[in-house]
């Protein structure tokens, strides 16, 4: 890849990708010029192909940002893995509010969702096809294939690399099916190519799955910080490893109907060792925090300084990377009432997402903290929510912007399109996991004390913020203030047992003044569309 990702490749159309029972998911290539026998005697096609599997998270089609989708039938905008991901861990949440009235989206934020939402169906669509193109590469890549292909001894080295970061994007996405859905689909390299019908893996199942292949690919990857910002190196693996251990007692609660030996799974304890020991290779692998918070968010992220505290980015390019996901929808989305939306970088403001009082209140003082993560505009905006589809009602975030640190808008003249990455990893997070891997582990955090103080101290000032001492409570708060629309809230609020039955904040429910939910809403359903044709899945509990 280049420096920005540009111009992905037409080079893999032509591969047969891993069909599934959905019909947006049994694909065929739709350009068969040339089959992968020929494309991958070139040593740098491995590269390229790789880059689509990369890009399979920023884009959703071809062409961009309409015109040729990768999954047919859906709209290349709603349909892009970000935006959809995105949507599905914040809009259920207090830290965000949409007051679009688009098919059943409305559902996800008063959580009152079906097996037949569509967005919840094009996720689930989006995370199997991203993991039949990893599969591809992956299948492609074997030593019998290289060998087949003509590839000599000399240049598999970086193909074995390439094929880690592939496995690595793999374990992404099951990480993100067993995060959202439980107990998915799964497929392999070994599974077979063309039409039938996936097993269903039960969570615990994935969850060792998903272990064994980031503990199996690290040596293949590259150390940390990777040399080319953007592709994923072992701090990105150890970073995932982490978030799979912190959340151990959420994904292993029903461990004991799974297929595996019983004898493989650790105790609760252990894992949250692993989530400290990971989480600590993180944090000494030669990241950094930026001295800016807001240069985390900016079109330049990947050159002010910012990509040294990010571990793994989505990369967007305003030119060679147009949808109407990703942070593109993010941004505009945010703007309208009395916003410019100039001083986003953006052509126009979509009058859309907002965020909840309870949210603010996070915040000391709420709108006028000294807090500099606090980025509400609140000029011509409600506090409170009265109608949820009026954008004056709810305070606008104006965290991520498509301008750089001097104020100059992306490289899309037209700003339509963002230069923005978003960091789906970075040492923010990671300090506030070691810190709680630390507290739930064994009650004392305060090694992680300095880590967290670094955060404070950027966000409040030399000699400002800093605390003595570290809680619950605390942790999921400073997560929401460090961490809001980086698409963590969601699964933090299941992790503190917030996210259904114990947390109110305005609409939850469909009220107003919000209400608890049932708990079988902290995993998404398995679509309908899916269970139609697949007799191998069942549904997951209350749907």
């Amino acid at each position: 890849m280049n420096n920005k990702i540009k111009s992905f490749f037409l080079i893999f159309l032509s591969l047969t990708i891993l069909g599934s029972c959905e019909n947006e998911l049994d694909l065929q290539p739709e350009d068969n010029r040339e089959g992968p026998g020929q494309v991958l005697q070139d040593p740098a096609a491995y590269k390229q192909f790789l880059a689509k599997v990369y890009a399979g998270l920023a884009v959703s089609g071809q062409v961009g940002p309409a015109g040729n989708p990768d999954l047919l039938g859906l709209d290349e905008g709603f349909s892009q893995y970000l935006r959809l991901y995105w949507m599905l861990q914040e809009l259920p949440t207090d830290e965000a509010v949409i007051g679009w009235n688009d098919g059943t989206i409305a559902d996800l934020h008063a959580q009152n969702w079906t097996s037949g939402n569509e967005f919840i169906r094009t996720m689930y669509s989006r995370i199997m096809y991203q993991i039949a193109q990893a599969n591809e590469f992956i299948r492609q890549s074997s030593d019998e294939n290289l060998s087949a292909y003509g590839i000599e001894d000399s240049q598999r080295a970086e193909i074995q690399q390439f094929r880690a970061e592939a496995r690595f994007l793999r374990a992404l996405s099951y990480y993100h099916a067993m995060d959202l859905f439980g107990n998915p689909p799964f497929i392999t390299e070994e599974s077979p190519i063309g039409a039938f019908l996936p097993p269903q893996i039960k969570r615990a199942d994935l969850f060792l799955y998903i272990e064994e292949e980031l503990n199996a690919i690290m040596g293949d990857l590259a150390p940390a910080p990777h040399p080319e910002y953007g592709r994923a190196d072992q701090a990105a693996a150890w970073t995932l490893l982490a978030k799979l251990y912190l959340n151990n007692e959420v994904y292993l609660s029903d461990k004991g109907s799974a297929v595996a030996d019983q004898s493989r799974f650790k105790s609760t304890s252990e894992y949250y060792s692993l989530a400290a020991t990971n989480s600590k290779k993180v944090i000494d692998a030669g990241y950094e925090l930026v001295d800016d918070y807001q240069k985390l968010f900016l079109a330049d992220n990947d050159s002010n300084g910012a990509q040294n505290e990010i571990i793994f980015p989505i990369r967007f390019d305003g030119i060679n990377t147009n949808s109407y996901g990703g942070l593109t929808f993010v941004i505009h989305a945010s703007i309208g009432g009395d916003m410019d939306p100039a001083e986003f970088g953006v052509n126009s403001g979509w009058a859309g997402l907002r965020t909840t009082p309870e949210f603010v209140g996070l915040f000391p003082d709420g709108a006028d903290s000294s807090d500099e993560r606090e980025m509400f505009y609140t000029e011509g905006q409600n506090l409170e929510i009265n109608s949820i589809s009026s954008f004056s009602d709810g305070y606008a975030v104006g965290k991520f912007k498509n301008v750089d640190v001097n104020g100059n808008q992306g490289s899309d003249a037209t700003g339509e399109h963002v230069d923005t990455d978003f960091p789906m990893f970075r040492l923010g997070d990671i300090y506030l996991m070691y810190a709680e891997a630390l507290f739930r582990g064994t009650g004392d955090a305060s090694a992680a004390l300095p880590y967290i103080n670094d955060l404070r101290e950027r966000a409040y000032g030399e000699g400002n913020g800093l605390v003595s001492s570290i809680t619950e409570d605390f942790l999921i708060d400073e997560r929401g203030r460090e961490l809001y629309w980086e698409a963590h809230r969601r699964t933090d609020l299941i992790r503190f047992d917030q996210f259904t039955e114990n947390g109110v904040w305005a609409w939850k429910g469909d009220v107003p003044q919000g209400t608890t939910t049932a708990a079988f809403r902290n995993i998404y359903p398995i679509p309908a569309s899916d269970l139609g044709v697949n007799t191998n899945l069942t549904q997951n509990p209350g749907y």
